[in-house]
């Protein structure tokens, strides 16, 4: 039996793992790598994959496309029963734009350079997040690899949604921050963790495994995928202006030292709305559904094949 089982998202990238994928092929052939190789062909289809994979004895997996692809392979780990996930080694090609993820391990964004390394790299233990929440009515669960976003956060990836915008550029990623800032106003919340309780109109709120996203802001920077808890950002309410200027220190991961934003960290985190609108939330750049909602970690739960972190 070849010894790697390969989840390619043909969308991924606009379209560029499809592009891509010939010279991803040869690549393979080069390295004298043994694989098979799936497209997926529609959301929710990789789960099933990786379900499917392990059911027929593979324990080496790689997802080529980005963030949204890596969500599902994660979800399918943890939710398939043949084997412990953390006997499965499972590596990201990263093919497209915006991989936030690999920021936090110094992956390459380049794939071509990310290639040959990642049949001889590391595998290390990484956290894993399972978000409850409140989606068509239902209760549902949903396990994230990178960070949950509420607020602010959700209500921009709803929005790109509902328009059809695929990609995390993040250039595109920021100016639909922009776009919709005049759109938005902040929920009153209840945030809990640690025994402790706040209660405020909020910006943004932000659970986290690893510290990237929305094309490279650190919205969790005291976030470590490998300690056992979860990074919490609360953002309190803010002015438009005030949303602009607090933008670049997002990316400098300085975002801690504004006087609204407060930083912990915390293995439970539950978090409802408190007035009359509702809380969004979103996880890896996937849009969930709304609040109530909870977050807990789940120490050590996946292998992945990985530099050290950056």
């Amino acid at each position: 039996m070849p010894n790697w089982f390969i989840i390619a998202n043909p969308a991924a990238g606009g379209g560029l793992v499809q592009k891509s994928w010939p010279a991803i092929e040869a690549e393979l052939q080069k390295l004298n790598i043994q694989y098979v190789s799936n497209f997926t062909i529609g959301p929710g289809h990789a789960i099933t994959m990786v379900q499917e994979a392990l059911t027929a004895g593979y324990r080496h997996i790689i997802a080529v496309g980005g963030d949204g692809t890596n969500h599902e392979v994660i979800n399918g780990l943890m939710l398939q029963k043949t084997v412990p996930a953390t006997e499965v080694q499972y590596g990201l090609l990263p093919v497209g734009t915006g991989n936030d993820w690999i920021r936090t391990y110094g992956i390459p964004s380049n794939w071509r350079e990310w290639l040959p390394q990642l049949f001889s790299a590391p595998s290390r233990l990484q956290d894993v997040g399972l978000a409850t929440f409140w989606s068509g009515g239902q209760k549902v669960e949903r396990f994230f690899t990178n960070i949950a976003g509420l607020c602010y956060d959700a209500f921009v990836v709803k929005t790109m949604v509902e328009n059809q915008v695929k990609t995390n550029n993040r250039f595109v990623y920021l100016s639909w921050i922009l776009r919709c800032l005049f759109r938005f106003t902040p929920p009153k919340c209840r945030v809990r963790f640690n025994g402790q309780s706040v209660e405020k109109a909020c910006y943004t709120i932000n659970v986290g495994i690893c510290k990237y996203s929305g094309g490279g802001m650190q919205f969790v920077p005291q976030a470590i995928p490998d300690d056992g808890l979860l990074g919490l950002t609360i953002a309190g309410k803010l002015s438009k202006l005030g949303v602009m200027l607090a933008t670049p220190k997002f990316y400098a991961g300085t975002v801690g030292e504004h006087p609204k934003v407060d930083l912990y960290q915390s293995k439970e985190v539950t978090v409802e709305a408190t007035g009359t609108n509702p809380v969004y939330v979103e996880a890896d750049g996937e849009f969930l559904g709304e609040c109530p909602a909870e977050f807990r970690v789940l120490a050590g739960a996946i292998r992945i094949i990985a530099p050290a972190l950056a």
